[in-house]
């Protein structure tokens, strides 16, 4: 009995070592390779595109500036105001310098008296020439130096009205001291408040903005692409203008300039660009959205094509595995083909395959 136990013993061990290693056998198997299959389809359209990030700007912003020193004394429109050419933005109320106004003065009295001997000088001819004891020319001279003071006496009297208000009586309709729109456009910024005092522009001072005014309807992209972009981007190229502020909506552009000098940032050279947007009837855009331009750099339409995971590389050479027979075993053919624009994902092909063959794909098992 004993030796039957040990027999059945041995025996089970020996099942179980014989099961040990078929196991392991069949686990050192190579397991066959799977790979996804795809196939050459016709493509509507593939666009190679590039993404560049920038920021909406009006094409041309002016900015308004007083033509004298004063404070403001009178704003008449506020930011988001459409205004037309000549609209009186703000009004200055000058503050006279006490040396001006002195000159100003002393040019009045002295015309004021150089009037009076000149108008003395003036009537007393007049008695002469009717009794003829001087000549018409000489009266003549003397009429010309009294018309030259009354003139000065004016054109004083005026210098010292503008040194005291910014205006005359004679030129009232054109006062300096109001600040007129010179475009028709949306005013952007009122930087400055009632009381604000202003500068004028001069040699030594840019002067004060009280107001920008700009077209939003003539609008542009502005953006900045490094070296590694540049190259590819041309004069007239389409883009589509995404701002994040209005969602996924898309505005046609088109890249009208390309910087022809780069700045350094960090070691990288980065070129402006600049792409009008064509903005729908009635849209309204606001100034300095943050934008996306992607730009079509090239594209072809109904070819053939295959992802790009497809692709083989030998030198200047491309391939892929064509399948010839999918089952019990796959079975390809290694075939050169002839590529054209890339979207990154998928693939032009222009010569080597036919619409509905298929290509090996990307490796399915580890």
């Amino acid at each position: 009995m004993k030796k039957f136990f040990k027999i059945l013993g041995w025996s089970l061990f020996a099942v179980v070592i014989v099961a040990v290693f078929v196991f392991l056998f069949q686990k050192s198997r190579k397991q066959p390779d799977r790979y996804a299959i795809e196939e050459v389809r016709q493509t509507d359209t593939i666009e190679n595109k590039s993404v560049l990030t920038g920021r909406i700007e009006p094409r041309n912003e002016v900015l308004l500036k007083p033509q004298l020193s004063g404070i403001v004394a009178e704003i008449m429109h506020e930011a988001g105001d459409i205004v037309q050419k000549g609209d009186i933005i703000a009004r200055i109320a000058v503050v006279p310098e006490m040396m001006q106004v002195t000159s100003a003065e002393s040019r009045v009295r002295l015309a004021e008296i150089a009037y009076k001997k000149a108008n003395e000088q003036y009537q007393r001819g007049k008695v002469l020439l009717d009794k003829e004891v001087i000549a018409r020319e000489e009266f003549e001279s003397i009429e010309a130096t009294y018309r030259q003071a009354q003139e000065e006496v004016t054109s004083s009297q005026e210098a010292l009205q503008i040194v005291l208000t910014g205006k005359s009586t004679g030129t009232a309709s054109t006062s300096t001291t109001l600040v007129r729109a010179t475009i028709s456009g949306m005013i952007l910024d009122i930087p400055l408040k009632v009381g604000n005092s202003v500068i004028q522009a001069n040699t030594f001072n840019d002067g004060t903005t009280v107001a920008s005014i700009a077209d939003m309807n003539d609008i542009l992209f502005t953006g900045k692409v490094d070296e590694t972009v540049i190259g590819k981007l041309r004069l007239g190229m389409p883009a589509y203008i995404t701002i994040g502020a209005l969602g996924k909506e898309r505005f046609k552009a088109q890249i009208e300039y390309i910087a022809p000098k780069g700045t350094d940032n960090m070691g990288t050279n980065f070129y402006e660009i600049k792409a009008n947007v064509q903005l729908p009837e009635g849209k309204a855009i606001r100034a300095g959205y943050s934008a996306n331009a992607e730009v079509i750099l090239n594209a072809s339409y109904k070819v053939l094509s295959v992802p790009e995971a497809c692709l083989q590389f030998e030198g200047e050479k491309t391939f892929v595995e064509v399948v010839l027979e999918e089952a019990p075993k796959l079975r390809t053919e290694r075939r050169e083909i002839e590529t054209g624009v890339s979207d990154g994902i998928n693939i032009e092909v222009k010569k080597g395959l036919k619409a509905g063959e298929k290509v090996r794909g990307v490796k399915l098992n580890d």
